[in-house]
């Protein structure tokens, strides 16, 4: 249950090298990024290190669905939503300009990005899916991959962070929000309330901190309800303030042709 290395985790390094070659680029023209931006970005980095490499880990994967559950919503919530939030256009020019890449900016349009995001969580909770990203390290992987890029799809898409419909302004991207916390509180919901042990896994596990393979499913469920609280609450203010900032502008324009 200690710290684990894989060669699937080079990939975060390679991101944070990146960056940070982009950022130097970007300074060196005059256009330095802001400094919250920078460490939002590395935070995003340092909590999906902590997630594939910390006890968490291995706690979760051998023993308990609770820890297992902190570990997909590092993955899959908070850290894409922090690398979204350390990223902006100029940053991801270099990333947007092959053809291909262009071609599959269409997922982050909301009627795509939003039910993409609630149908990979589902059913990668499905305990077919579920039981075999536990016994099989390549299905995990690509688990964990898929949490990762519907995460940051879903959190590109609310934040704006590159241009979307007309139609998807702040308002609708509050509305975006609130869908996709009903749809996350759902399954945790299911999780609170349920009468028996979903994954097989779990319940020959060795029992951990005296819980059950119930009790611990059920804590698996607070956990994700409390941290998409706190992630949506986080958001709602950064969207909301946003619109009031924009709104101030244009009345700003308003009274300047009044003038």
């Amino acid at each position: 249950m200690g710290w684990s290395f894989e060669p699937t985790q080079l990939p975060v390094v390679l991101a944070g090298v990146l960056y940070t070659r982009r950022a130097r680029t970007l300074a060196r023209r005059g256009r330095p990024v802001p400094p919250a931006k920078i460490a939002a970005f590395g935070l995003g980095l340092a909590v999906l290190v902590a997630a594939l490499v910390s006890p968490i880990d291995t706690v979760g994967e051998e023993r308990l669905f609770s820890v297992h559950m902190v570990q997909h919503v590092l993955i899959g919530d908070l850290a894409p939503l922090l690398l979204a939030l350390g990223l902006s256009g100029p940053l991801l020019r270099p990333l947007l300009a092959p053809r291909f890449v262009q071609k599959a900016r269409v997922l982050t349009h909301p009627l795509i990005a939003l039910p993409l995001w609630a149908a990979n969580l589902w059913l990668w909770h499905l305990a077919l899916l579920y039981d075999a990203a536990l016994r099989h390290p390549l299905v995990h992987a690509f688990q964990h991959a898929c949490f990762l890029a519907a995460g940051f799809l879903l959190w590109t898409t609310l934040l704006g962070l590159l241009p979307g419909p007309r139609w998807f302004g702040r308002g609708a991207q509050l509305g975006g929000l609130a869908s996709v916390w009903v749809a996350g509180a759902a399954l945790a919901n299911v999780f609170l309330w349920s009468d028996h042990p979903f994954y097989e896994p779990y319940v020959d596990a060795p029992r951990t901190w005296g819980l059950s393979a119930l009790a611990d499913q059920r804590a698996g469920g607070g956990v994700m309800l409390v941290e998409m609280m706190f992630v949506g609450a986080v958001v709602f203010v950064v969207l909301g303030l946003r619109w009031l900032g924009e709104a101030e502008q244009r009345q700003r324009r308003l009274e300047a042709r009044g003038a």
